[in-house]
């Protein structure tokens, strides 16, 4: 059984960072009216580190006492559950990396940290709630997808690649059976694979009535959407087209890379979507990238498109998990007109554009960047390569540059690259703290247009929730009605 949407999903927000779309901002979404979409990135460490953290709130240990695996969430918070930290312990535990076969911690976390994100999401409503993934970090996708299916998770969104593989894993989880993904890697000269069969760890796999979510790729053209809908191994269910204005990863320009006087990359008119071709398909899509006003609702509605998705405009209010000094930051500068984000070509080791908050004492900050201490403890998007004799190793391009090149990697493709994995777990007050008092520096991201705080926000030092951005944007409906009355 496949899940849908009662009603048209007109405003989508946006899954964002590590867990910047906790499960708090996305049931406040939901419970306003639009689809809220939990960040799915790094969802099993962050469970760990909330634990390790006191889990003040005791969100995580509610969600882990339905968890449906028992044992599982007993061996997660045996390992990982502090109530009171030790004197001078700052650090949180090194967790070991993802390999193809990965260790038994990472099972158990990211099957759980997946369930809890949805289960505390959809918490005491009924109104659907999706999870979004980045394509290019692979290795924990099958883990994490039939964790999110074991909290009712109702659509899943992906970009960063090409996810051709997810309609068919969706089918096989509902099915109660194993799942294989194909890994990409460098220099392969055999397929690698991923394998995970439910039976292994639950021992009700076969019994349960896993429901399919819907399937949301997050595509930058039509041709992609189109082989999407050819080439992928099962149904797709509409689509997320996002512009180069977008925040996090961008899609690279089409055609011959032209750089700016800011050195950021020249998009032109090959980047504009041809939205005919997209209706075509008779898929519902919805369009994001500067889109959060009511006039752009109104223009997307008026295009086709089933509605619009947000992020920049949930990243910055009172529910998201950014830290709430930092919002205050960039909702100050946002306010002001001095809020500058930039698309930086070079920051994301996942070789994709990356759009950077320029904001003091962060690692968009040329002092900062280079004051960190180069190292890979989480390693979400490192890249797969294949070693003489067959074996899969890994690199990443913001590592110990010695260690790079030494797995064969190039070294100007090392300049510049920033840790977003650590970064990004900054920005939500979970950096590691180290012994000698360093601390992860954070890095933000945001999309371009920002303009909706001075309408959100009586000024400056103002603030705002999601429930207010929500009725602004719904503004737009062309039903005159506000989205939570639909």
């Amino acid at each position: 059984m496949k899940a849908a949407f009662r009603k048209p999903m007109r405003i989508v927000q946006g899954g964002m960072g590590v867990a910047v779309s906790n499960y708090r901002l996305s049931r406040a979404v939901a419970l306003a009216g639009g689809l809220g979409i939990v960040s799915g990135t790094a969802i099993g460490h962050m469970l760990a580190r909330r634990l390790e953290a006191g889990d003040q709130d005791g969100d995580m240990r509610r969600a882990l006492e339905h968890f449906p695996i028992p044992s599982l969430a007993e061996h997660v918070l045996k390992k990982y559950f502090r109530s009171v930290k030790k004197s001078g312990e700052t650090r949180f535990s090194n967790i070991p990396l993802f390999t193809v076969e990965p260790h038994f911690d990472l099972i158990a976390l990211y099957l759980a940290g997946n369930f809890c994100e949805v289960w505390l999401a959809k918490e005491g409503h009924d109104q659907p709630i999706g999870i979004n993934y980045l394509e290019k970090v692979q290795l924990p996708h099958l883990l994490s997808i039939y964790g999110a299916m074991l909290a009712g998770v109702d659509c899943i969104t992906m970009g960063a690649g090409v996810p051709t593989q997810i309609p068919g894993i969706l089918a096989k989880f509902a099915a109660g059976e194993s799942a294989a993904y194909r890994l990409h890697v460098e220099g392969a000269t055999k397929t690698h694979t991923a394998i995970f069969d439910p039976k292994q760890i639950d021992p009700l796999a076969g019994e349960r009535q896993l429901r399919k979510p819907l399937f949301f790729p997050i595509i930058a053209s039509s041709l992609l959407a189109e082989i999407m809908v050819k080439k992928s191994d099962g149904d797709i269910d509409g689509f997320i087209i996002e512009a180069s204005t977008a925040g996090g990863h961008n899609a690279p320009p089409r055609g011959v890379l032209r750089i700016d006087e800011h050195n950021e990359p020249i998009y032109g008119e090959k980047d504009i979507v041809d939205l005919e071709r997209i209706r075509r398909l008779g898929l519902p899509f919805w369009l994001a990238g500067s889109y959060a006003s009511p006039e752009k609702l109104r223009e997307a509605i008026a295009l086709g498109a089933q509605g619009i998705q947000a992020g920049t405009i949930f990243a910055l209010a009172e529910e998201s998990g950014i830290a709430p000094e930092w919002k205050k930051i960039m909702r100050k500068a946002a306010y002001e007109r001095t809020l500058r984000v930039r698309t930086d070509m070079l920051a994301s080791s996942s070789g994709f554009p990356f759009k950077v908050a320029e904001v003091p004492g962060t690692s968009s900050e040329e002092k900062v960047y280079l004051e960190r201490i180069r190292l890979c403890d989480l390693g979400f998007l490192r890249t797969l390569y294949e070693k003489n004799g067959g074996a899969i190793g890994f690199r990443c391009p913001s590592e110990p540059v010695t260690l790079y090149l030494r797995k064969g990697g190039k070294e100007t493709d090392t300049a510049k690259r920033k840790c977003l994995c650590n970064a990004l777990t900054a920005n939500i007050g979970l950096g590691q703290e180290c012994r000698d008092g360093y601390v992860e520096p954070t890095l933000f991201t945001l999309g371009n247009d920002t303009e909706f705080v001075r309408t959100l926000c009586s000024g400056p030092e103002d603030t705002y929730a999601v429930r207010d951005a929500i009725n602004y944007l719904s503004e737009g409906l062309t039903e005159k009605k506000r989205l939570t009355s639909l």
